[in-house]
């Protein structure tokens, strides 16, 4: 199935400490931080792996490796998914890192993105991870990854967010069939903002206290 719903318990505990808006700014961050290293976790288990044979002080041990950790591209979609792919280099610390910086424009009562910067390095083959905490409308999603292919042609496409609603997702694989979503929960519905209901509010302004 290209939706991957994250069930883990902690991975649920940090997400409710994450929707409560009680919880403070530094906890919100740190909260994103520890939900990335999950859920990366949960990624790198679908890598596929091979038998390797090692030398320890004493003797020679079978273990195994995990092909193509070398070879993965993050691009984090700014200001909220700062902290979230924090912990998602902790699953992959020898990922090379991509920008995009999208702006929402509201206008006669519609939501539209724009997209006012851009870097991301050269991809051939690569695992492209692309992340923002809330995959709402997936207009931001679907236009960061425009960015992805502009930079080359991915061997993995995975779209990573905390919430997703089903509108948001279908929007990403209609237009990206290809694509793999991982989410930690999936919500009914937007409101007349296009914000997720009921998600957790703004991401960026709650990690970053604006």
């Amino acid at each position: 199935m290209p939706v991957k719903v994250i069930d883990h318990v902690y991975a649920q505990y940090i997400l409710t400490q994450l929707r409560n808006r009680h919880t403070s700014g530094t906890d919100f961050r740190k909260g994103l931080v520890r939900l990335g290293r999950i859920v990366g976790y949960e990624i790198v288990k679908t890598f596929p792996t091979r038998e390797v044979e090692v030398e320890t002080p004493l003797g020679k041990a079978i273990g195994i490796d995990i092909v193509g950790l070398d070879r993965v591209v993050i691009v984090q979609i700014l200001r909220a998914a700062m902290p979230f792919v924090e912990g998602l280099l902790k699953a992959f610390p020898q990922a090379r890192l991509g920008v995009v910086a999208a702006r929402r424009r509201e206008e006669g009562g519609s939501v539209d993105v724009e997209i006012f910067y851009s870097k991301i390095p050269h991809i051939d083959g690569d695992s492209v991870l692309v992340a923002d905490p809330m995959l709402a409308t997936g207009i931001t999603m679907s236009k960061a990854i425009e960015e992805v292919y502009r930079a080359g042609r991915p061997g993995r496409l995975i779209v990573v967010s905390v919430i997703a609603t089903p509108v948001g997702i279908e929007r990403v694989l209609s237009k990206y069939p290809e694509a793999e979503v991982f989410v930690v929960a999936i919500d009914p519905g937007l409101n007349d903002k296009a914000f997720i209901v009921p998600g957790l509010g703004d991401a960026g302004d709650r990690a970053f206290l604006t």
